[in-house]
């Protein structure tokens, strides 16, 4: 009885279980973001060496990579770098049996042909044309280049409707997102069908309270004047040490620019005392209508070039 009951629940846990849309489709935003990942690490081996290196032979190129990709995870284990991440794996559809069955070496070869396959043409495509167009006389030789392009735009029409309508079933039906996996009889399934994801009360009552605190800061913060309140605060604290360097005189106040904190250049001023640079004024004045200076609060008018008294006595 026991072994009946664990062979039982051996071959339950066997059974194909159907995968979420979203899981499908961010498997395949997993894989093409660790294709890209790849491509740029490889491009940056090269970076040394004169520009467009690469260019000629960057169609053959990502192939190979994505072929080395195929070869060392969908071939051994029926499953991308992406569904591996999301517990997900291709299951025979060709099989009769309900329990779960890899890709045959067929399936997976027909996967890595017609996922690199129609790429490496489509960007190969002009290169082709020119190189079978070739005939004894100029008139003959347009004709087949023509006839070459008009037959490949026709089937290049022909798979991009194919995808959309195969797509539109996935959408209805949720299976098989790539044209590819119909084609070859793969569809993904959990690998692990009776792991558990339980979530507290807690704490989905936690996360949906900060995500409301996140959307409220979002919303609120860009309505909040943050130069009129770092001028109250400068007046308010740092007041009584202005004072007393206006009253040392104007050598004081032109030593430093009220917004950079560094030498004025080009000095203007904004009808108080204190100096800026052209630049920080104008750049402060643009982004915010209602500007005051942050030395002493006083309202920002029109921006006019200082004039140092000092020269004159």
């Amino acid at each position: 009885m026991g072994d009946e009951k664990k062979n039982t629940a051996g071959s339950a846990s066997e059974v194909v279980n159907p995968v979420l849309r979203i899981s499908q489709l961010d498997a395949l935003e997993l894989d093409s973001s660790l294709e890209q990942l790849m491509w740029s690490q490889f491009s940056l081996c090269f970076q040394n060496f004169r520009p467009g290196l690469l260019t000629p032979a960057e169609p053959e190129l990502r192939a190979l990579l994505q072929l080395l990709l195929w070869k060392f995870t969908l071939y051994p284990n029926s499953a991308t770098v992406g569904q591996s991440i999301l517990n997900v794996r291709y299951h025979n559809t060709l099989s009769a049996s309900p329990r779960y069955r890899p890709l045959s070496r067929r399936q997976k070869l027909g996967l890595a042909f017609l996922t690199a396959g129609p790429r490496w043409l489509q960007e190969r495509s002009h290169n082709l044309l020119n190189a079978l167009g070739l005939g004894p006389g100029g008139l003959e030789r347009e004709t087949v280049k023509y006839g070459l392009r008009k037959c490949f735009s026709f089937m290049s029409s022909v798979i991009q409707f194919a995808s959309l309508f195969n797509f539109l079933v996935f959408l209805q039906k949720g299976q098989h997102p790539v044209l590819a996996e119909r084609i070859v009889g793969a569809r993904a399934v959990f690998s692990k069908p009776n792991v558990v994801r339980d979530i507290s009360y807690q704490y989905m009552n936690r996360e949906l309270l900060w995500h409301g605190f996140a959307e409220f800061f979002i919303y609120f913060l860009p309505l909040i004047n943050t130069h009129k309140i770092k001028a109250a605060v400068n007046s308010t604290i740092f007041g009584r040490m202005t004072n007393k360097g206006e009253n040392m005189g104007s050598e004081v106040v032109w030593k430093e620019c009220g917004f950079c904190g560094e030498w004025p250049t080009m000095p203007h001023t904004v009808g108080c005392r204190h100096v800026f640079c052209y630049y920080c004024v104008k750049s402060h004045s643009i982004a915010d209508a209602s500007l005051t200076c942050p030395k002493c609060g006083a309202e920002a008018g029109q921006p006019t070039p200082a004039v140092m008294e000092v020269e004159e006595r």
